[in-house]
């Protein structure tokens, strides 16, 4: 069983380490006065979950799920 414990652990690392670089990685929500005036309403706007930034969205949510059921997983003392 500690073996893997072991490998659940590096996995934790590397999710960790993912998620803070997928964070980083994507555009803040304020996008300044543009978006007050509607402007953010463009081609970008309503296809934003084709775009680059709507798959590190996608990701990132995927990643945060995993790195929850890791650190459950890692904090039950059945393994």
């Amino acid at each position: 069983m500690g073996a893997i414990r072991i490998i659940l652990s590096i996995l934790y690392i590397i999710v960790s380490v993912a998620l803070v670089i997928l964070v980083l990685m994507q555009e803040g929500k304020a996008q300044g006065l543009g978006s007050i005036s509607g402007a953010a309403e463009s081609y970008w706007g309503k296809n934003k979950g084709r775009s680059m930034e709507g798959m590190l969205v996608k990701i990132t949510k995927v990643l945060a799920v995993c790195f929850l059921a890791l650190t459950v997983a890692l904090n039950l003392n059945v393994i």
